[in-house]
């Protein structure tokens, strides 16, 4: 098993790698870093995706968030890492790590390639390449914050949220292939979230840390040839972008309103 993560992500570079490391056996890890002007290459594009009004509505969540938000979120990280480590007792200290800017690297086909791993779980916000997710046995798999292929992308349960699609708020395990989480779909799974007081971050997170016990049945499935994806038709797609501020308020009034 390979993971490939954001290195300033602990939930996954600390989290998961040690649930893999004791429910597999993790081969090495990849750690991403950003990139120089990597927030300004995310903005242009995010300007390309909906026009000026709309990145200024990005701006304005993203702000809020880190001044409303981003304290408390990252004190629930340190507490989820923590327990997730105490539950998963393993030592990352020996396991092979290799830094990069871009999983799609040379060094880090070369990296993977010389692992010779069954799995690769990516957890991370790029496109793999073809020749970095056929190089594993069984495949190069995501788990996605989002039901695909209803919400794609990274924000995924805040769209399903901010649509009142409650029914949908999950993640998704699927096999990666050329498209932007469109591979074929071995699981979809949520728990009994709760809209008014778990932010859109602590959700994303807990859709896949409350099934970790299921993804791996399946994964060993996946393995044994028993598991088979779901048959999805006529099932509309959607690649949705960054939050919105109007949206969050979307969200929170009709939250409120439910619970009242």
């Amino acid at each position: 098993m390979v993971l490939i993560c954001h290195q300033d992500d602990p939930v996954d570079s600390e989290g998961i790698a040690a649930w893999l490391a004791c429910d597999f056996s993790l081969a090495g890890m990849v750690l991403l870093r950003d990139e120089p002007g990597s927030l300004f290459r995310k903005l242009r594009r995010e300007y390309r995706r909906v026009g000026w009004l709309r990145l200024l509505d990005v701006i304005l969540f993203r702000i809020f968030y880190l001044l409303g938000q981003a304290q408390n979120d990252a004190r629930w990280v340190q507490f989820e890492v923590q327990a997730l480590r105490t539950r998963y007792p393993a030592d990352l200290s020996q396991v092979p790590r290799l830094s990069a800017h871009n999983p799609n690297e040379v060094e880090v086909r070369e990296f993977i390639t010389g692992l010779q791993p069954d799995f690769t779980i990516a957890r991370c916000k790029y496109i793999l390449q073809p020749a970095i997710f056929k190089i594993p046995r069984y495949g190069s798999y995501a788990l996605h914050p989002g039901i695909c292929p209803l919400y794609r992308n990274a924000h995924g349960c805040f769209w399903a949220l901010a649509d009142r699609d409650l029914a949908h708020v999950g993640m998704t395990l699927l096999r990666i292939d050329e498209g932007i989480d469109t591979g074929p779909i071995y699981l979809q799974a949520s728990y009994a979230f709760d809209e008014l007081r778990e932010s859109h971050v602590v959700i994303q997170h807990r859709v896949v840390l409350e099934n970790l016990d299921t993804i791996s049945r399946k994964l060993r499935a996946i393995a044994r040839d028993s598991a088979r994806p779901f048959a999805l038709t006529g099932t509309k797609s959607v690649n949705r972008g960054q939050p919105w501020f109007t949206a969050w308020l979307r969200w929170k009034r009709h939250a409120r309103g439910a619970s009242a």
